[in-house]
């Protein structure tokens, strides 16, 4: 029983902290909408108005991607797998993820809010691409490591087509190296 006691305490402080998140990112504090919120944020992207709207979490607001569509992805791990939904095709995927996967279970590991990578995917290149390939388009695409290192902006700049500043890789630092102890 003092198993479950403990399990009760620590659902209660996390349930205090979700509320503080909600607070400040103004949703329900779920990854995908924490994930949004961050992007939102460092990469000036105006989020829709609705978080319910399909393909589409909003719009660059500057720079050489100015008007351009965008969905926001955000994954404890990179496992080489990308959501891909094809109702209302952002024009680019922003993906946070931390770092590559090296387990093949999950059992007794944490998947902890991190960013070690971030990458950017023109879409439509990427499913001509994919097509090519004949991978088949789902929720858990299979996207060869390639297409990972071409499209990364963070922390390596290999994709050009939007160059982060020193600022933003300064924020985008802050979700990962304070939070090594908890990567497992």
């Amino acid at each position: 029983m003092s198993d479950i006691k403990r399990l009760a305490d620590l659902i209660s402080r996390r349930n205090q902290v979700n509320k503080e998140i909600s607070d400040l990112i103004g949703r329900p504090a779920l990854t995908g909408h924490i994930g949004e919120y961050i992007a939102s944020k460092i990469f000036n992207i105006e989020l829709e108005s609705s978080a319910a709207r399909k393909g589409i979490d909003g719009r660059f607001t500057e720079g050489a991607l100015k008007g351009r569509t965008v969905n926001i992805k955000i994954y404890g791990k990179r496992e080489g797998l990308l959501d891909i939904s094809l109702e209302n095709l952002a024009d680019y995927y922003l993906v946070m993820a931390g770092p590559q996967s090296q387990s093949m279970t999950s059992k007794g590991a944490a998947r902890p809010i991190v960013i070690s990578n971030v990458y950017l995917f023109k879409m439509n290149e990427l499913l001509t691409e994919l097509g090519n390939r004949g991978v088949k388009i789902r929720v858990a695409t299979s996207v060869a490591r390639k297409y990972w290192d071409s499209a990364e902006i963070f922390p390596h700049q290999t994709n050009k087509k939007f160059i982060l500043t020193k600022k933003q890789c300064e924020l985008l630092r802050s979700f990962y190296y304070n939070h090594l102890s908890i990567i497992s």
